[in-house]
């Protein structure tokens, strides 16, 4: 890994983050292709919230955070600040000053592969923050990393300037390049999502909307009355 702190890097629009945020995580995933999930390791320190945002990356060494103080000066508003770590760490590498920091330049929340702290602060601002742990201990500010390179969570390359979604349901990254197409096709989606609810609504099962007769029959799936059921479980031993 270089020692490399990378400026003026490319972003969406800020009509796109817009109309990104206004989608869930789930839908964004299955827009895409089922593609970009950072992995259900992060999770959501403050539920409810639901952003989107171009990021900014931060390369540190376990239990040193040197490298976000040096992230932050990169981060715009409408960013969110993704760290990870050369290998695992849960130390708690952020907390509230952090993000009060964050928070005067526009940035929209922050995801770590690593610990976070200072959670009732954090909740109170309010600043969203995905994270794999929660934890006190703190950190040194000794080792050079990187910022703005590329990294892989969760199996997921992100790149600096792309989107990444987050809500209760984790984070997704969209690549910059597939911005457009990803909001098309979620749009497409929640219309075709809506219908359904407003079917089983109606009282339509999902066994004959999604034709999955068909599949249980494919499957060698049988409908039995429980009496014939009960007789042949008598007669015919488990295992």
């Amino acid at each position: 890994m270089k020692n490399v702190i990378v400026t003026d890097i490319a972003r969406p629009t800020r009509a796109s983050l817009t109309a990104l945020a206004a989608f869930g995580v789930a839908t964004v995933l299955e827009a895409q292709g089922r593609t970009g999930y950072l992995g259900p390791d992060l999770v959501a320190r403050m539920p409810g919230a639901r952003i989107a945002g171009s990021v900014v990356t931060a390369m540190c060494w376990p239990g040193d955070n040197l490298m976000i103080h040096a992230a932050v000066e990169q981060c715009t508003e409408g960013d969110i600040l993704l760290v990870t770590t050369t290998s695992p760490c849960r130390d708690g590498l952020f907390g509230e000053l952090f993000a009060t920091s964050l928070r005067a330049r526009g940035v929209q929340g922050a995801v770590l592969t690593t610990g976070v702290r200072d959670i009732a602060e954090l909740r109170a601002m309010p600043f969203p923050v995905w994270s794999t742990a929660v934890s006190a201990q703190g950190t040194v500010k000794a080792t050079a990393g990187a910022v703005n390179v590329h990294v892989v969570v969760g199996g997921s390359l992100v790149q600096p300037g792309d989107v990444l979604v987050a809500d209760d349901d984790g984070v997704v990254v969209v690549p910059r390049a597939a911005v457009d197409n990803v909001i098309v096709a979620a749009r497409a989606r929640e219309t075709k999502e809506e219908d359904t609810r407003r079917a089983f609504n109606d009282g339509q099962l999902g066994l004959d909307r999604y034709h999955l007769r068909e599949k249980l029959t494919e499957l060698g799936v049988h409908y039995v009355r429980q009496s014939e059921n009960q007789c042949r479980d008598s007669v015919e031993p488990i295992g």
